[in-house]
């Protein structure tokens, strides 16, 4: 279909306005429509809970207690890890942070919050390797698959000294 515009300038400028305007506000709503989150009705609460309680089990008993013995029956056998220094692997975690702990004995990772997403549970930590220690700030992200944490990701920031405002990183 073609369409003949006016000879008008100012009724030209209008309509291409006006047809600029419905692209921009098109894409905007497809855009927020796939940003969106899965409506609640279709979203499983009480399975994202879960999820989120295994993992804050999981986490405290491991990075508090150093107990790792929960490893073996909460990681899925193909356990992926995207942390470049920890190996993927129920038996090669349990081997790396068995040794981790030893170096470290007084390490602790204070879980600040945490929050599920379907099969992703997030957990915002404040870790530290003694008392004396700032530590980090971690955001750690899991996906849970059949009640076994799946895969991981997290990305980590020291605790700075000094800051350039008033707000901590917790």
């Amino acid at each position: 279909m073609i369409i003949k515009l006016p000879k008008t300038p100012l009724l030209r400028r209008a309509l291409a306005a006006t047809a600029l305007l419905a692209v921009v506000a098109s894409r905007a709503a497809c855009a927020q429509d796939s940003a969106m989150p899965a409506a609640t009705a279709t979203r499983n609460l009480a399975q994202e809970e879960s999820n989120r309680a295994l993992v804050v089990r999981f986490y405290d008993t491991v990075f508090n207690r150093h107990d790792l013995s929960i490893a073996s029956t909460v990681l899925a056998p193909n356990y992926i890890q995207h942390n470049p220094r920890v190996p993927s692997g129920s038996a090669p975690f349990i081997s790396f942070f068995t040794e981790r702990f030893k170096a470290n004995p007084e390490a602790r990772s204070m879980i600040v919050r945490s929050a599920a997403d379907g099969d992703l549970v997030f957990l915002h930590v404040h870790s530290t390797r003694d008392p004396q220690d700032r530590g980090n700030a971690i955001v750690d992200i899991f996906r849970v698959d059949q009640g076994k944490i799946a895969e991981h990701w997290d990305v980590i920031q020291p605790v700075p000294e000094h800051a350039a405002n008033d707000n901590t990183m917790f």
